[in-house]
């Protein structure tokens, strides 16, 4: 007959070894959430900062396709409304969080 060790038996399990049972037990109608959940409620939360990006992307392209057909002063006007997409864009990320920090700082009270 095998033996069994006295490890594997669940008379001798310690109870710290079983706490992952109990946290799957209560955690089990947690739903969590996914990454494109996720994006999709930030970008519900904070509409500008995507707009900004997208912005961001739209000038910098615009303004390396103008380089490269030799349209140089296109070029440098377009990298130029670059530079004020990405500050909007970090002034929108900013005004996001500090909105969502009062938001959470209200729920609080």
């Amino acid at each position: 007959m095998p033996q069994v060790s006295s490890a594997s038996s669940p008379a001798n399990v310690p109870p710290e070894e079983l706490d992952w049972i109990q946290m799957r037990k209560d955690f089990s109608g947690v739903h969590a959430e996914t990454t494109k959940e996720k994006m999709v409620r930030k970008i519900n939360e904070n509409p500008l900062v995507p707009i900004g990006c997208a912005a961001t992307l739209t000038a910098l392209g615009l303004g390396l396709w103008n380089f490269r057909k030799g349209r140089s002063q296109m070029s440098q006007y377009m990298m130029r409304a670059r530079i004020l997409a990405q500050g909007f864009t970090v002034v929108a990320l900013i005004v996001g969080v500090g909105i969502t920090y009062k938001n959470k700082e209200s729920a609080k009270k």
